[in-house]
C-alpha cells in the first residue's frame, strides 16, 4: 500500500523554477531498488543552484532536490539490504537527474546506497555529508601522492568556511597535518582555529596569476574554489605538492601554465564524489567515522527544519553560511 509523505518539490514555468511543499505518495517516486524513509539531509552550495534554477543542473520537472540523505530501508528488492538497515547516499546525480532527500521518502538502486558505518549516526553522517565525504577523498588522494604529516610544511585549505573546506580543515588537523586555511570573512578566523587550523590566509592573497612560478609555501593544498585561486596556489606548491581541486565556486577556467608540472612537478588530482566506486565510498566512509572529531563535527553544523530549507539555500549563495547545514527531513 502507497504510503502518504511531504516533499519539496521543484517545477517550472516559463523557464522559471519554483518550490513548494506537497503531499505525495509512494507511488509518486521514481523506479529503484530500495525505499528508505529519508531522515537526515544536508544544504550544499549545489543545492542552493539548484533551489534557485541556476546552472541547468536539472534538466527534468517536477523534481525533488536534495544531494544527499541518510534513512532507514522501508523495503528492498536487494538482498544487501532489509529493512530497518541505516543507509548513506551521496552521488550518483542524486537530486539532480533522479529524484533526492528533499522528500521523507526516497526510492534509488541498491548500487548507490552506503550502509551507515560502525560509529556514526545517521545524523552524524549527514553532518559530514556530501561535502565532508569529498573532503575525506580530497585527504585521501593527497596521501596517495605521498602528502604526510612528517613533511615540512603545510597544506593549504582554500574556501575553508566552506563545507568542504571547514571538514578538510577537522580531518587534516587530527591527521597531524599543519594546515593554512584561506577565507575572505574575518568572522570565521576563530571558528577555523576551533577547527585547528594552525595559519589564516586572508583569500585576497591568492588572486595573483601574472606569474607561473612563485615562491615554494605549500606541501599540498585541497583546493574547493578554482579557477584563479587554483592558479595560484599550483604557483605556490613546493617541489613534488600535490593539490586536490574538487569545486569550481570561482568558475570552470584555469589561468595556469604547465610550468608547476614540468619544473616542479606538482600533481593535480581532479575529486569525482558523483561517480565514485563502492569500493572507495565505503573506505572513505569507515575512515570518517573513525578520524573525523566529533567535537568538530558539531561545531562546524547547523541544524534547520526541511521547511526552512529554501531560505537558506538563498544564504548559502550568499556566502553567509559557514560550515555545514543539516536538514531534518522529518521537520516540515
Amino acid at each position: 500500500m502507497a504510503e502518504a509523505f511531504r516533499a519539496l518539490v521543484l517545477d517550472q514555468h516559463d523557464k522559471k523554477v519554483t518550490s513548494e511543499f506537497r503531499n505525495l505518495t509512494t507511488d509518486d517516486l521514481p523506479a529503484g531498488d530500495v525505499l528508505v524513509r529519508v531522515k537526515w539531509s544536508t544544504l550544499n552550495y549545489k543545492d542552493g543552484m539548484i533551489l534557485n534554477g541556476l546552472g541547468r543542473l536539472v534538466r527534468t520537472y517536477p523534481h525533488v532536490p536534495g544531494i544527499d540523505f541518510s534513512g532507514e530501508v522501508v523495503t528492498s528488492g536487494d538482498d544487501r539490504y532489509k529493512p530497518g538497515d541505516e543507509v548513506v547516499l551521496t552521488g550518483w546525480r542524486v537530486g539532480e537527474v533522479h529524484w533526492g532527500g528533499y522528500g521523507q521518502m526516497a526510492r534509488v538502486k541498491a548500487d548507490w546506497l552506503v550502509p551507515l558505518p560502525d560509529g556514526l549516526s545517521g545524523r552524524q553522517a549527514m553532518s559530514i555529508g556530501t561535502a565532508g565525504f569529498t573532503a575525506m577523498l580530497a585527504v585521501m588522494a593527497l596521501e596517495e601522492q605521498g602528502v604526510s604529516p612528517d613533511e615540512d610544511g603545510e597544506v593549504l585549505v582554500t574556501g575553508a568556511a566552506g563545507g568542504v573546506g571547514s571538514v578538510a580543515v577537522s580531518i587534516l588537523s587530527a591527521l597531524g597535518y599543519k594546515v593554512a586555511a584561506s577565507t575572505g570573512r574575518a568572522e570565521t578566523h576563530d571558528y577555523l582555529r576551533g577547527l585547528g587550523a594552525t595559519t589564516l590566509v586572508d583569500r585576497n592573497e591568492l588572486t595573483d596569476t601574472s606569474k607561473p612560478l612563485l615562491a615554494e609555501r605549500w606541501i599540498g593544498a585541497i583546493d574547493s574554489v578554482g579557477s584563479t585561486t587554483l592558479a595560484h596556489v599550483l604557483s605556490e606548491m613546493k617541489y613534488h605538492g600535490a593539490v586536490s581541486a574538487c569545486g569550481l565556486a570561482g568558475g570552470p577556467d584555469l589561468p595556469a601554465t604547465v610550468l608547476p608540472f614540468l619544473l616542479r612537478g606538482v600533481r593535480l588530482i581532479g575529486i569525482d564524489s558523483v561517480m565514485c566506486p563502492y569500493a572507495t565510498r565505503t573506505k572513505a566512509w569507515e575512515r570518517l567515522a573513525k578520524e573525523l572529531p566529533t567535537d568538530h563535527l558539531a561545531a562546524a553544523t547547523t541544524k534547520i527544519a526541511l521547511g526552512d530549507v529554501v531560505e537558506w539555500g538563498e544564504k548559502i549563495l550568499k556566502g553567509q553560511v559557514k560550515g555545514r547545514v543539516l536538514i531534518d527531513v522529518q521537520d516540515c
